[in-house]
């Protein structure tokens, strides 16, 4: 008869499994990138009509972090640059490979961040219909002209699904309006054996602009069975006329990454594999694979004076597949094989007009969204062998919205808007029970729902002067459950090893929050704080007492959250900031607990130095975060993920058309992990994900 250890350490792997399964990540749908030329700084023009959030939405705590910022940040990944922008926390399973198995969290959602947190390119929402999240490493971080962060439910009425803790934009260049010809090569190496190497280039004929990148990763990984392989390639072809632009945008991206599992530590029994093996592995043959490829293609057509139409439409393809061997591969019966695809075709007309409305400035923008998504899944024992389990779901989702922004006062701006959505999900499960690694589950039950739901937002910004402003808003935001979710919705068994049909139905989680701050700028000082409350009701996350995904009683989120930048003089520059994170139960059995993986303290402080012209700059940042509850943990008895901090420099340069970097992450060789799984029923015992310490990037290239 199996112990009470071995039923542990089957939850702890199953509860790996499933968050390993969101490391298999999404793919990245890019449009237009250039390069910049490293000689002049120059930039390529932007194209920002079709892009939603290109003005901040009034009365949101935003952020903007620019090309120039990026190019002076040690950091390496996208995650890691937004992760530097204070009441940003991020999580991740492995470290120093290029970003993969990373996340990062807006507003204190933990384990759930990826599925409240919407990402964008170009204003078109990246987050698919599974639990996978967005594949940030495959966004080349010299594509990239600006990050756009905007916190809070505010920016539903645009989007709808996933902005509850609110929306990252990432805008790309593109190659409109630059040189006729330019070419960029850059090549690198690094710790644990990292090479890489991308090509862009971009090409200008009147009206016609085209543009291509594409690149490659290899490293072996700081953990054993933790190599990463990854290629991306994206081309775009753009006609641009004073009336009328249209674009078409073609992406892939393939992946494969070993999955190295958790490191036990278990007091009890005298377990401590971060001090004696930290970098080993369990899982040394597990593995998850990616192939993705996009299509995506729009036009934007003036109209009349002021208004312009916006059309952009496209298909989204993903295939996934991942294999859980344990140690002993063909031999576990614990074994399993996960094969899925996700298709998602999109169609977004939206109109744009700024005409005044009874003589005061105003901007509308109005559109429908469209959204027809397929996820099929296959799951067995090996693969090969016909699955156990094979899921399939739809769903189709049809949304209009209205926002509009008025300047009722030359010094003030009030904008209201509003978003109804209707959800039609469809979802059943093949059971064959003839299979190998059949162990009595039930079929589930299908499923056919139609869903309607509304967003709200209102917000107001004052400006006393130049210097001083005061913003304020109150908005309504919701989250539809995710397919991932719905397959795990429900108990396997009772309480006496009956199995139950699982039913693939949870409520839709929704939020409430208001936010009130200010803002100042006054020659080289910008500062801004704001303070928010979010109450929601039927928040979506894992139940780590019966092993399955529910709905949460009552959750609030409070804080505050505090940058500011201070340049001394023209080659110095400060910046710094703050954050306090606030996630707790407010009903319930974990009434005033704290929502795990959520730091209550975070923050953060860097310099950029121009040391010589342009020949030599020094950057360095530093991020200190305090202990967080370990997923699994609701009732908050386990031990605590230590707090920790990292300091992160860089020194790059540029002499004619040839550029230079290299960074050390974690100067002071900080020995830490930001995530790790307690046990339900060991006190003491959990699976942390080791993080490398010091490590090395070196990178060079050359530009025409």
């Amino acid at each position: 008869m199996p112990s009470r250890f071995d039923a542990d350490l089957r939850h702890h792997s199953a509860r790996s499994r499933a968050l390993l399964t969101t490391t298999i990540l999404a793919s990245s749908l890019i449009a237009g990138v250039a390069p910049a030329s490293a000689q002049d700084n120059t930039l390529p023009t932007i194209n920002v009509t079709a892009t939603r959030t290109s003005d901040a939405i009034v009365g949101t705590s935003s952020t903007v972090i620019t090309a120039d910022d990026i190019a002076h940040s040690p950091a390496q990944t996208v995650q890691d640059i937004i992760a530097q922008t204070p009441g940003v926390q991020s999580t991740s399973l492995y470290g120093g490979v290029n970003g993969t198995g990373s996340s990062v969290d807006l507003r204190g959602f933990g384990a759930t961040a990826t599925s409240n947190t919407l990402f964008l390119i170009n204003g078109r929402r990246l987050n698919d219909l599974d639990l996978q999240g967005v594949d940030l490493s495959s966004i080349p971080l010299q594509s990239i002209e600006r990050i756009e962060i905007t916190r809070g439910g505010s920016g539903a009425v645009l989007y709808g699904d996933n902005a509850v803790g609110g929306v990252i934009n990432i805008v790309t260049k593109t190659g409109t309006g630059g040189p006729p010809a330019t070419f960029r090569a850059e090549g690198g190496f690094g710790s644990f054996n990292q090479r890489l190497a991308s090509i862009s280039a971009a090409y200008n004929a009147g009206p016609w602009s085209t543009s291509v990148f594409a690149n490659g990763v290899r490293s072996n990984g700081y953990r054993a069975n933790n190599a990463l392989e990854q290629n991306n390639a994206i081309g775009e072809l753009r006609y641009s006329t004073p009336d009328l632009s249209a674009f078409l945008n073609l992406s892939g991206d393939n992946q494969h990454l070993g999955l190295p599992g958790s490191r036990i530590v278990d007091p009890s029994i005298g377990v401590n594999q971060l001090l004696t093996d930290r970098r080993g592995t369990g899982t040394p043959f597990n593995f998850g694979d990616k192939q993705g490829a996009n299509l995506t293609a729009g036009f934007t057509k003036s109209l009349w004076d002021g208004a312009e139409l916006i059309v952009d439409g496209g298909v989204r393809d993903k295939r996934q597949q991942a294999g859980y061997f344990g140690d002993v591969p063909l031999q576990s019966f614990n074994a399993s094989w996960f094969d899925a695809h996700l298709q998602t075709w999109s169609i977004t007309p939206r109109l744009s007009i700024k005409n005044a409305v009874f003589g005061l400035p105003s901007k509308i923008l109005t559109g429908l969204d469209y959204y027809d998504a397929t996820y099929d899944s296959d799951r067995g024992q090996y693969r090969g062998t016909p699955p156990v389990h094979v899921y399939n779901l739809s769903q189709k989702t049809l949304a209009g919205y209205w926002q509009q922004t008025i300047a009722v006062l030359p010094t003030t701006d009030f904008s209201y808007g509003g978003r109804v959505q209707s959800v039609k999900v469809d979802a059943a499960d093949r059971l064959n029970a003839l299979a190998p690694g059949y162990f009595g589950e039930a079929q589930a039950r299908p499923l056919n729902s139609t869903e309607t739901q509304h967003a709200l937002h209102v917000g107001l910004e004052h400006r006393f002067n130049d210097v001083f402003s005061v913003f304020g808003r109150a908005a309504r935001a919701f989250r539809t459950p995710n397919v991932d979710e719905r397959v795990a919705s429900g108990p396997s068994f009772d309480a006496f090893f009956n199995p139950i049909p699982g039913t693939f139905a949870l409520k839709t989680q929704t939020s409430i929050d208001v936010e009130g701050g200010f803002r100042i700028k006054s020659g080289p000082f910008e500062m801004q704080t704001s303070i928010y409350n979010m109450d929601l009701t039927n928040e979506i996350r894992y139940d780590p007492v019966n092993f399955y995904n529910t709905n949460l009683d009552p959750t609030r989120r409070t804080g505050g959250e505090t940058s500011a930048s201070f340049r001394l003089n023209d080659t110095l520059l400060l910046r710094g900031g703050a954050a306090y994170t606030h996630a707790t139960f407010r009903e319930g059995p974990f009434s005033g607990n704290d929502v795990p993986l959520v730091s209550r303290y975070t923050a953060n402080g860097g310099v950029t130095w121009n040391v010589w012209q342009k020949y030599v700059v020094f950057d360095a940042t530093a991020r200190v975060w305090s202990s967080r509850f370990m997923d699994n943990d609701n009732a908050n008895r386990q031990v605590k993920i230590p707090a920790n901090g990292t300091v992160d420099i860089k020194l790059s340069g540029e002499i004619d058309h040839f550029f230079w970097s290299a960074s050390v992450i974690n100067l002071f060789n900080a020995q830490y992990y930001d995530y790790a799984v307690a046990s339900t029923f060991t006190p003491g015992r959990y699976g942390a994900y080791p993080l490398p310490g010091r490590t090395y990037l070196v990178k060079a290239g050359v530009t025409f």
